[in-house]
């Protein structure tokens, strides 16, 4: 059995993070995460939206798990010092950004290092009352090393995410909620409910155009402004021509 549950409500998908007790996240579970979203991304007829979330009480996701993993530094043959899980860490979550439908981080608890990453790759964020985010790799004499340095201040703003990442300091709910690092606060009783209901929002749309809106926002945060609105125009035009399709 591992350590990632997939169930589905109507044409959401809950992806849920268990492995107790301090939920630590190893490569080996971010690779189970990257098989589990290649089959939804194969189906995107049935899954408009993805919410991940975590299963322990009082975790969404904690940080990477260096323990027990001795390939996480290694020379290659050049020489070079390689990680097999710090690399594990970046294809998951880029390919968590990269997938066709919009993710949803649903974040009741401890949301740490690399477990914070792993929400930043995602589209948006809701937490609740109890949600405690953090970046907590300086604190530890390292740095982030999957992203947080890069999307953090891409969703916040540079100031607040140099204080995030520097500081180390655990932020809740509320405090994530004021300054946009989250979308929603929801109450923690019933928590994942309220998480799926407030994705219905968006699964009620046409799931072709939250796959052309999605890839349109992803590429805005990526490509400089001019070479954005050629992309956003080619999307538009395309998800145009299949909705002028199947309406003849």
């Amino acid at each position: 059995m591992g350590d990632w549950t997939l169930e589905h409500r109507g044409p959401i998908a809950l992806l849920t993070f268990r492995r107790p007790p301090d939920h630590l996240l190893p490569p080996e579970s971010l690779d189970e995460l990257v098989a589990l979203c290649d089959g939804l991304a194969e189906r995107t007829d049935r899954t408009k939206v993805i919410v991940i979330t975590g299963g322990g009480d009082g975790y969404f996701v904690n940080h990477g798990d260096l323990s027990g993993h001795p390939d996480w530094l290694a020379p290659g043959e050049d020489g070079v010092i390689r990680s097999r899980g710090l690399e594990a860490h970046l294809d998951a979550f880029q390919r968590i950004e990269e997938l066709p439908q919009p993710t949803i981080a649903a974040i009741d608890g401890i949301a740490s290092g690399g477990g914070s990453e792993l929400a930043l790759a995602c589209t948006l964020r809701v937490g609740s009352p109890r949600a405690r985010l953090r970046q907590s790799e300086v604190p530890a004499g390292i740095i982030p090393g999957g992203g947080a340095t890069v999307r953090l201040p891409r969703l916040v703003g540079p100031g607040f995410a140099a204080e995030v990442i520097l500081g180390g300091r655990e932020f809740t709910g509320a405090d994530a909620y004021r300054v946009g690092w989250l979308n929603a606060l929801l109450p923690a009783e019933g928590f994942v409910d309220h998480a799926v209901a407030w994705a219905q929002q968006f699964a009620r749309h046409s799931g072709s155009a939250l796959i052309a809106a999605t890839a349109a926002l992803r590429e805005s945060r990526r490509l400089p402004f001019r070479s954005a609105l050629a992309s956003e125009r080619e999307i538009f035009l395309r998800q145009l021509a299949r909705r002028t399709e199947q309406q003849t």
